[in-house]
């Protein structure tokens, strides 16, 4: 358990039986369907690994935007982004320098197109579906069509059997965690208002899964 995660463990009841690493078997299985639903898919051994394949995966004077995700902080993503040596526009570092809050908001909504759009998901099923929700849905709303090109980027702990078990795997492991947090970063609690199941990808090459060989994220 990473410390992020376990920092707030304590207070949120999960279901460990659907935070677990997987087999090699399963993992290997998990990639064949999710080429097979259109996924391009790289799997990596490390948070080091993972950034670098980002860094390389991005082409120079791309936009990029990212939603919050606890596996990009771990990984130095978010921190590279602001304070990086690289040649991307960073949206985030646009959209917070924004002081009214109509404007900025109109900068999240029109973020949501980035030539390059990364996040996380809560469960991802061996049969090769990704779940994930918001309560905003400003991290969602671009997955299905809105950015160009989306690079989803997850532990492998995120992998369950099923499509049920992903779902539930959003319900009982990755709420109660982001709750907890949600509480502490904004005093407010957090929900899943909105929910997204990508089945398939079906423009060639546009959605990349990320997958790490650890436990990381919710």
């Amino acid at each position: 358990m990473s410390d992020e995660k376990a920092a707030y463990a304590d207070d949120a009841s999960i279901d460990a039986g659907l935070d677990e690493l997987p087999s090699a078997d399963t993992i290997e299985e998990t990639v064949e369907n999710l080429k097979g639903n259109g996924f391009d898919v790289v799997v990596v051994e490390s948070p080091t690994a993972a950034l670098e394949t980002i860094q390389s995966h991005i082409p120079a004077e791309a936009s990029v935007m990212n939603g919050h995700s606890t596996t990009l902080e771990e990984i130095g993503f978010d921190e590279y982004l602001s304070d990086g040596d690289h040649e991307w526009e960073s949206l985030p570092d646009t959209i917070w320098s924004i002081d009214d809050d109509a404007e900025r908001q109109a900068a999240r909504r029109d973020s949501q197109t980035a030539d390059y759009f990364l996040g996380s998901v809560n469960g991802i099923s061996k049969t090769g579906e990704l779940v994930a929700a918001d309560r905003s849905g400003s991290r969602i709303g671009a997955y299905p069509f809105a950015a160009s090109n989306v690079l989803i980027v997850s532990g492998i702990n995120k992998i369950v059997p099923t499509l049920k078990a992903a779902l539930d795997r959003l319900e009982n492991v990755a709420y109660p965690l982001e709750n907890e947090r949600a509480k502490e970063a904004y005093g407010v609690e957090s929900a899943i208002a909105k929910q997204l199941i990508f089945r398939q990808e079906l423009e060639e090459g546009r959605t990349t899964v990320l997958l790490i060989k650890e436990d990381l994220g919710y």
